[in-house]
């Protein structure tokens, strides 16, 4: 039960993408409304890379870099930006109550040693001793088939002492949703004070992009902007961190923490994907949060990833709404579990301007008024829905 006396509040981010690193970089590079610029073909594939990183910013320990594979040096770097952001990092006191709430993936496999096992298997006399042998002998003790997911909550642990609470979400775009769900609520309800949120994802693992192709899921080809892939679809893969720091109001006050937004509500869902589910299952969210919503001054940050029917679907939902919509998957790419919550941040950064980026010009409108509020969505590309409402910090008393 939450505390009506209690707030959560966005005390720092830390964001890592095609578009560069922080909140600057990422500002600039939506206001120029060029998506298509940082968008590039592996093999068939649309994929969003990182721009040049300095690890050793965030990661000073190469011994700790050696360990982690591209998804983990990424989400730890980003963890870093929003601790550093929040005025957190390197504060053992404050770090020993930060809970951790992580959304990953299962980790990077080692081709190399996929590969040699699948050459070898057939020519092999006993095929189950060779296989135990080698996973016995050629696997390192970090990667058993694949990396663990909460290795990534350990390794923020490692690099940033972070020694609250720890929890990992698996599940693509609903861990994300979740991730930030459970961390708000904590928070409201007097079950925590100060909360770490994010994850970081590797869009250019091949064994992942094939996994995804064998549904059909993946954009190939040319780039496109996520409104502009109908009728096949597809997300482009994105290599990016996004962690957000979230706080109850009167701890930041007493440590003189400013709030960048206020988090006001956070919703997950999973629908059974039938034709028209998306949208009622949206429909319902937003029925939730309407009566706090000032009209005339909200927008909505779309997660949608341009992957078919969904995409189609929240489109067809957003039409309805006649309010400001944004994709920032255009421009970031769609890394399945931490997309909720760079779309979170990148609505902070709107919100810290009052005003949004450039639209496409089709559904995506300008507004005529000053930005208060940001509707998130997350439509997974194949299993979970959310939605999170974001405010300016002086937005309180201006519902309407």
């Amino acid at each position: 039960m939450a505390e009506p006396s209690r707030e959560a509040w966005i005390t720092g981010i830390g964001i890592l993408s095609c578009l560069g690193e922080g909140p600057a970089a990422h500002w600039q590079r939506l206001m120029e409304g060029n998506p298509a610029a940082h968008a590039k073909t592996i093999g068939p594939y649309v994929v969003h890379l990182t721009g040049p990183v300095d690890f050793d910013k965030q990661i000073p320990k190469r011994g700790d870099q050696r360990q982690m594979e591209l998804w983990q040096r990424i989400g730890t770097y980003a963890a870093g930006l929003a601790l550093e952001s929040a005025g957190v990092k390197g504060n053992a006191d404050l770090l020993a109550k930060t809970d951790m709430i992580v959304a990953a993936g299962s980790g990077e496999r080692d081709l190399a040693v996929d590969a040699a096992i699948l050459t070898g298997l057939p020519k092999a006399e006993n095929p189950a001793a060779f296989l135990n042998e080698r996973l016995m002998n050629d696997l390192r003790p970090t990667l058993f088939l694949a990396q663990l997911s909460n290795l990534l909550a350990g390794n923020i642990s490692i690099v940033h002492g972070v020694t609250g609470s720890s929890r990992t979400f698996m599940g693509e775009e609903a861990a994300g949703v979740d991730a930030v769900r459970i961390a708000l609520a904590r928070i409201l309800a007097g079950q925590g004070e100060l909360a770490l949120v994010g994850g970081g994802h590797n869009g250019e693992r091949k064994d992942l992009l094939a996994q995804y192709d064998f549904n059909g899921y993946l954009l190939k080809g040319a780039y496109r902007p996520v409104w502009e892939r109908a009728p096949g679809g597809g997300f482009a893969a994105a290599s990016l961190g996004a962690f957000l720091v979230v706080e109850e109001r009167a701890h930041a006050e007493q440590r003189g923490a400013k709030p960048l937004a206020r988090l006001t509500a956070a919703l997950s869902d999973r629908c059974d994907r039938k034709p028209g589910a998306v949208r009622q299952t949206l429909r319902g969210l937003w029925e939730k949060i309407a009566p706090s919503l000032a009209p005339g001054h909200h927008a909505v940050f779309s997660g949608a990833s341009g992957a078919e029917p969904a995409t189609g679907e929240e489109r067809a939902f957003l039409a309805e709404l006649r309010v400001a919509v944004r994709a920032p998957g255009s421009y970031v790419g769609h890394a399945p579990e931490p997309q909720f919550v760079i779309n979170i941040a990148l609505a902070t950064l709107a919100l810290s301007h009052g005003a949004l980026y450039p639209g496409d010009g089709g559904i995506e409108k300008n507004m005529g008024s000053t930005l208060r509020q940001v509707v998130v969505t997350g439509v997974g590309h194949w299993r979970g829905e959310g939605l999170a409402l974001v405010e300016a910090p002086n937005m309180k008393g201006m519902t309407g």
